[in-house]
C-alpha cells in the first residue's frame, strides 16, 4: 500500500536528489530552467558536480532525507538504492532505468524485487521518464519539454512518456499542471496518481493517455472520488483489441468485448472518452477554462455560410442540440442586422456589416442572450504577412464585447490550427474567449465536456456510481454448461419468466404437447448444444401431435430427451441478455439486438457490476432497436417495465452466483406489449 503522505511530498517536494550520471544532469538543468525554489542535491561518485551544483559521494552525506529522488542507474543498482531510500523515510522516488517487466519473466522477477524494496515508499515507474510540477518548477523528468510554468491547469498522466512529451510541445494554449510518466506501474499507478492530483486544488482536469488499466476496482474508487469532486476525467486508450473471447459458448463474449468493457467503465465513472490525440487536447482545454458544459444546446456564429453548413454536417453525428432560436431570439438578433440575413442555427451572420465592430458587436450580443450552453464564433485567421487583419480583429472584439455583455461558454474556434495565430489566441484568452482548433475537434471536444456535465450533475443527485468490488474469485474448476430447461429452471427462481414447458423422453412427447396446448416448440435437450438451431434441434409452431411426433423423430439423432414447451406469439422485438466474465472487469452484463441477427447486428451495451435499473434503463434507450420497443410505425409499445424487470432477474440471478457463474445467455428474450419472456437461455458455471 503507498503511503499517501509519502506521494504528496515526493510530487511537491521541498528538496530533490538525483543520483546517477549523464540523465542526472538533465534533471538538474531542466529544474534550474523551470525555477524550482527548493534544494537539489546531486549524488555521484564520478561527478563533482552537475549542472552547476556540487554532488555528494553517498546519501549519507545529503543534509537531510530528500522528499523526492531521481535514479538514473541501472535496474540492478536500482533495487539497492530504492530499498536504503525506504528506510531513510524518503517521499518518493523516480525508477528511470528499463529492464524490468516490460522484457518477460526475468524482468518481472527484477520488478518484484523492486517493489519489495520499495515497501510503503512511492514508486514511479520503472521504465519511465519521472515527472513534471509546472506549477512549483519540479521537473524530475530527464528530457526537455515545452510547457511553461502555470499557477493551475491539467495534469496529464501517460503510460507513454514519449506522448507526453509531445503533448508539452503543443501550441494549443492547454495550461498543464503536472505531467506524470508512469512507466511500467510497478506499484504507484493510475489510481493513485489520480488521488494525488484531487489533493491538489490547482489541479482542473485530468487526462490520461493509457493502454490500460492495471487494477479496475481501484481505478473506480480514484473515478468515483473524482466524480464526487467534480474534477474532470479525460481518457485517450490506445491497443483496441479485437472484440469477443477466444473460448466462448454463447453469444454474450463476442458482444462484450475488452474495449466495450473500457466504454462501460468510463460512462460508469463519469470519464469522457476520446479517440485522437488533437481532441484530448481541445476537450482538456475546454474544461480547464470553463469545465462542464450545463447541457449540450450549442449555436455557432460564421461569416459564410460554407461554414456554418460545415459545422452542421460535423454535428450531426454528435450529441449535441443546434436548436433553432426562439422566436423572441429571432426578433431581437433580426433588429441588429441586415433584411437579407437569414436567421437560423448556425447562423451565417453574412458579410454586410463585415468590418464594422460596432455593428458586429449588436449582432453577436443579442445571439449571446439566447439559451446556449456554448456559443461558437467561427474565424480563420488571414496570413499577417500578406493580407489585412483589420476586419477579423474587428469581428474578435465584437465577440468579445458581446461575451463580456453576455458571459458564458464563448469559444473562438478555427477551421485550420495554423488560422488561429499564438498571439490572437492570447488575446482571446485576456477577453475570456476560449481559443479551439479544428471544428470537428471543437465539436468533439463539446459534447465530451457536455456528458461529463451530466455526469457531473447525476452524481450531486445522488446518482454517483459506488466503487466496484474485487473480482470475484472462481470456487472451483472445471466448468459445466446446464441444458437450457436446466439454465431456465434456476433463471425463474430470480424472477425470469420463461414459457411453460416440460423436459421428457421421445415417448412423452405428445402428451407433454397436448397438457401444454398447441401450438408448441419442440426442443432436442442436451448441454452439448449450445445453439440448437444451427444443428436443426429446433421446431417451431406445431400445431397437432403428428407434427410433435415428426418432429422428435428428426431430432433422433441429436438427443434423446426433449423440451416442450408453449409456442410464443410473434414479439414486438427479440433481445440478448448475457452475462460474461472478465478476468479484469470481474462480471459484465450485455444487453442488445437478439435472435438470429445478434452477431450480425453487433448492437449492444455492456453494463458493470453493480447494477441498478436506471442503469439498464439507460442502456436500453442506447439500443438501435429502441425504436421497435417504442412502438414503430403504429406498432404496440413494449412494456419497458417488465423488460427491465427481466434484464434485473438475469442480474439478481449473477449476482447471487458470483463465485460460480461465468456465462449466461438469454437469446432472444422476446419482449412483448405487456411481458418479457426468456425463448431460450443457457448457463455455463464453474
Amino acid at each position: 500500500m503507498v503511503d499517501t503522505t509519502r506521494l504528496k511530498r515526493f510530487l511537491r517536494p521541498r528538496h530533490i536528489a538525483v543520483i546517477g550520471g549523464r540523465w542526472c544532469g538533465q534533471v538538474v538543468r531542466q529544474c534550474k530552467l523551470m525555477g524550482y525554489a527548493g534544494e537539489i542535491w546531486p549524488v555521484s561518485t564520478s561527478h563533482d558536480e552537475m549542472a552547476g551544483v556540487s554532488c555528494f559521494k553517498s546519501l549519507d552525506d545529503l543534509p537531510e532525507v530528500p522528499d523526492a529522488v531521481f535514479i538514473g542507474v541501472n535496474r540492478t543498482a536500482t533495487i539497492d538504492i530504492v530499498s536504503k531510500l525506504n528506510v531513510m523515510g524518503v517521499g518518493g522516488a523516480v525508477c528511470f532505468a528499463s529492464g524490468y517487466a516490460e522484457i518477460g519473466a526475468t524482468g518481472k522477477a527484477h520488478q518484484q524485487k523492486l517493489v519489495e524494496a520499495a515497501g510503503n515508499m512511492p514508486i514511479q515507474g520503472p521504465n519511465c521518464l519521472g515527472f513534471l510540477n509546472f506549477m512549483d518548477g519540479v521537473a524530475l523528468w530527464p528530457d526537455e519539454h515545452g510547457a511553461d510554468p502555470v499557477d493551475k491547469g491539467v495534469a496529464i498522466l501517460s503510460q507513454s512518456g514519449a506522448i507526453g512529451l509531445n503533448v508539452t510541445m503543443q501550441k494549443r494554449h492547454l495550461p498543464l499542471s503536472y505531467l506524470v510518466s508512469l512507466g511500467n506501474q510497478a506499484q504507484t499507478g493510475v489510481a493513485e496518481f489520480i488521488d494525488a492530483m484531487l489533493d491538489d486544488d490547482r489541479v482542473t482536469a485530468i487526462g490520461l493517455l493509457i493502454e490500460g488499466l492495471t487494477d479496475i476496482p481501484k481505478f473506480s474508487a480514484a473515478a468515483s472520488r473524482a466524480l464526487a469532486k467534480g474534477v474532470p476525467l479525460v481518457a485517450l486508450k490506445t491497443g483496441r483489441s479485437e472484440a469477443g473471447a477466444k473460448i466462448a459458448v454463447s453469444h454474450t463474449s463476442t458482444l462484450a468485448g475488452d474495449d466495450e468493457l473500457y466504454n462501460a467503465l468510463f460512462a460508469r465513472y463519469g470519464v469522457a472518452r476520446v479517440n485522437t490525440l488533437p481532441v484530448f487536447v481541445e476537450t482538456l482545454k475546454l474544461l480547464s477554462l470553463c469545465g462542464p458544459l450545463a447541457g449540450n444546446k450549442v449555436v455557432s456564429m460564421s461569416v459564410s455560410g460554407g461554414e456554418a453548413s460545415m459545422i452542421a454536417d460535423l454535428a450531426e453525428s454528435r450529441d449535441l442540440n443546434f436548436a433553432e432560436f426562439s422566436e423572441a431570439d429571432h426578433k431581437r438578433i433580426s433588429a441588429t442586422t441586415h433584411e437579407l440575413v437569414h436567421i437560423s442555427n448556425p447562423f451565417d451572420y453574412h458579410t454586410f456589416d463585415w468590418g464594422n465592430r460596432e455593428a458586429q458587436s449588436r449582432t453577436f450580443t443579442e445571439v449571446l442572450r439566447s439559451d446556449y450552453d456554448a456559443r461558437l464564433m467561427l474565424l480563420d485567421w488571414p496570413r499577417a504577412d500578406r493580407c489585412s487583419t483589420d476586419s477579423w480583429t474587428a469581428a474578435l472584439g465584437a465577440f468579445a464585447d458581446a461575451h463580456e455583455a453576455a458571459p458564458g461558454v464563448s469559444i473562438l474556434a478555427s477551421s485550420l490550427p495554423e488560422n488561429l495565430p499564438p498571439d490572437v489566441s492570447r488575446q482571446a484568452i485576456a477577453r475570456g474567449l476560449i481559443p479551439m482548433y479544428g471544428f470537428d475537434e471543437t465539436l468533439a471536444a463539446l459534447e465530451a465536456a457536455a456528458r461529463i456535465g451530466r455526469y457531473h450533475r447525476l452524481a450531486a443527485s445522488g446518482r454517483a456510481a459506488t466503487p466496484m468490488k474485487p473480482v470475484p474469485v472462481l470456487s472451483h474448476k472445471p466448468s459445466t454448461v446446464l441444458d437450457e430447461a436446466a439454465s431456465k429452471r434456476r433463471l425463474a427462481k430470480f424472477g425470469l419468466k420463461v414459457p411453460e414447458g416440460r423436459l421428457v423422453d421421445r415417448a412423452n412427447v405428445v402428451s407433454a404437447a397436448s397438457e401444454i396446448g398447441f401450438p408448441v416448440v419442440l426442443k432436442a435437450a442436451g448441454s452439448h448444444m449450445t445453439h440448437k438451431s444451427d444443428v436443426g434441434g429446433v421446431a417451431l409452431g406445431l400445431t397437432d401431435p403428428d407434427a410433435v411426433m415428426a418432429a422428435a423423430d428428426g431430432m433422433a439423432d441429436l438427443s434423446d430427451s426433449y423440451l416442450v414447451e408453449r409456442m410464443q406469439p410473434k414479439p414486438l422485438v427479440e433481445l440478448i441478455v448475457g452475462i460474461t466474465r472478465d478476468p479484469q472487469f470481474g462480471l459484465v452484463l450485455v444487453i442488445g439486438a437478439g435472435g438470429i441477427l445478434v452477431e450480425l447486428m453487433q448492437d449492444a451495451c455492456s453494463l458493470l457490476f453493480p447494477i441498478i435499473r436506471e442503469d439498464v434503463e439507460e442502456a436500453i434507450a442506447r439500443l438501435k432497436v429502441v425504436k421497435l420497443l417504442d412502438g414503430y410505425r403504429g406498432q404496440a409499445a413494449a412494456n419497458r417495465e417488465a423488460l427491465i424487470d427481466a434484464v434485473m432477474a438475469v442480474a439478481q440471478f449473477a449476482d447471487a452466483n458470483a463465485d460460480s457463474l461465468i456465462e449466461l445467455d438469454v437469446n432472444p428474450l422476446m419482449v412483448f406489449e405487456d411481458d418479457a419472456v426468456a425463448a431460450d437461455a443457457l448457463l455455463r458455471m464453474s
